[in-house]
């Protein structure tokens, strides 16, 4: 955000309060109808399909399922304009949506139990595609829900909450239904996550809908566009008319996004796309690293994954109450800087070797950085939203992330069999550096109150309610 006034500091006591918060307690619920799906078709699915014979490769070909988290960004319009019939009107445009695509993962998860990949792996397939599809759309529309429901500085106890809920629903997803596999069977085990998905249901139910608003200029900006594209004569009536909203729904986010951030978003984009370099790129080759170090599997589940899952949720707590403390920017860059220095305990247990002490430091280190960075980044990203295009700019942010950390991750194995440990944990934290002088830039230039240049979208203006165009 562009400095226009002095940050009021909250106190401790008001720091705490936030997150007893209605909002912030929504967030719990809605965070945990967000996860379940996501772990259960990309990792606890695969488990069951390699349990009754189908192959590797096959199973390989299923993680192509996870495509649609990364593509969302392509129909995040629909869900950002679109009213669906009886239900926007009941609910409103983001309920409605999160309720729909829920009732999708629903039925996806039933068809999953009820379908048997032996005799037809192409049914499995089809209802896991369902499942991927309506969990990312449910994902639009729960982070517009999220960003619309609080002003920015309250945006990191919202996503702590987020990720305090998702990871308790991937706990469910993952060790719960192993657990049920192993009692019952796989089918019991898929069809009580199914109905673990009332939970989100009831939280839609319930819950009030976010006021939903466009700021003048925006309105007046996406009026004009949409008068040149009626403006030509040769589109007929209904293209005309799809033209039009395009150009609004579509177009627009983009538009609006280097008109109010200039040359500047070219730099906020690149921030985007570098900030989790590190993190995925490590996070690839940690379990190899953990087997060819000498660790056991015992002594992997205890420190990497159970110690680990609690130093994660101590950082996702901190990072909420850090950001309403001392703002998102500050502790920006101070997030770089953690997961950059605390991916070189890596270095550091490769040169001790396999040691449960270093192992504990470094989980430690590591997994209280990366809860911090969670937080602190979802708030980032959401307070870069115009909220006139709330979903589809978070989608299209987030996908940056994810497309390119994927694509750089992919290449760590070759990294590490072209070196060693101790020198691919040094490349991984060397991939930090440029998100620290990206955010650095960034926080200069804000400070000089560029023109245009603004973070929390639009500020100073009075923001007026407006329905989604039909």
């Amino acid at each position: 955000m562009t400095v226009t006034a002095k940050r009021h500091k909250p106190s401790w006591s008001e720091t705490w309060v936030a997150f007893t918060k209605r909002p912030v307690i929504v967030m719990l619920f809605l965070g945990f109808s967000a996860g379940l799906p996501l772990l259960l078709i990309l990792a606890t699915l695969s488990f069951w399909l390699r349990e009754v014979g189908i192959s590797r490769s096959a199973i390989g070909f299923f993680s192509w399922v996870g495509l649609a988290y990364a593509l969302k960004f392509l129909w995040s319009p629909l869900v950002d304009r679109i009213r669906l019939p009886v239900l926007t009107r009941l609910l409103g445009q983001r309920r409605s949506w999160m309720l729909l695509a829920q009732i999708g993962i629903i039925g996806g998860i039933i068809g999953i139990a009820s379908s048997d990949p032996t005799i037809n792996i192409l049914s499995t397939v089809a209802f896991a595609t369902l499942v991927a599809f309506s969990s990312a759309t449910q994902d639009i529309a729960i982070d517009a829900f999220r960003i619309e429901s609080a002003p920015d500085d309250q945006q990191g106890y919202l996503a702590a909450a987020y990720q305090y809920g998702y990871r308790v629903s991937i706990i469910l997803a993952q060790a719960g239904a192993l657990y049920m596999a192993a009692i019952h069977s796989w089918q019991f085990a898929f069809f009580v996550l199914a109905g673990s998905m009332g939970i989100g249901v009831v939280t839609v139910l319930l819950v009030r809908e976010p006021e939903h608003k466009f700021d003048p200029e925006t309105s007046a900006r996406e009026r004009a566009l949409a008068e040149q594209v009626a403006r030509r004569g040769h589109l007929g009536g209904y293209v005309k008319r799809i033209a039009v909203w395009f150009s609004g729904a579509v177009a627009g986010p983009f538009i609006d996004f280097f008109a109010r951030n200039g040359w500047m978003a070219l730099i906020v984009l690149a921030l985007i796309g570098t900030f989790r370099l590190s993190d995925f790129t490590l996070g690839v080759m940690a379990n190899p690293f953990y087997v060819d170090i000498g660790f056991t599997k015992i002594e992997i589940a205890n420190i990497a994954k159970g110690f680990g899952l609690i130093m994660t949720l101590i950082g996702v707590g901190l990072g909420g109450v850090l950001v309403f403390r001392f703002g998102i920017m500050a502790m920006l860059l101070v997030s770089a800087v953690l997961l950059t220095v605390t991916n070189l305990l890596f270095a550091a247990l490769a040169m001790v070797g396999s040691e449960i002490w270093m192992l504990a430091i470094t989980i430690s280190g590591d997994n209280v950085a990366a809860g911090i960075s969670g937080t602190v980044f979802i708030a980032y990203l959401s307070s870069l939203t115009n909220r006139s295009y709330t979903a589809t700019q978070y989608a299209l942010f987030t996908s940056i992330m994810s497309l390119l950390g994927k694509l750089v991750a992919g290449f760590s194995g070759v990294v590490v069999d072209a070196t060693d440990w101790v020198t691919f944990f040094i490349y991984a934290s060397a991939l930090g550096i440029p998100s620290i002088i990206l955010i650095s830039a960034i926080m200069i230039r804000g400070k000089e109150g560029t023109p245009g240049y603004h973070l929390g979208g639009p500020p100073d203006r009075p923001a007026v309610a407006a329905k989604p165009a039909e």
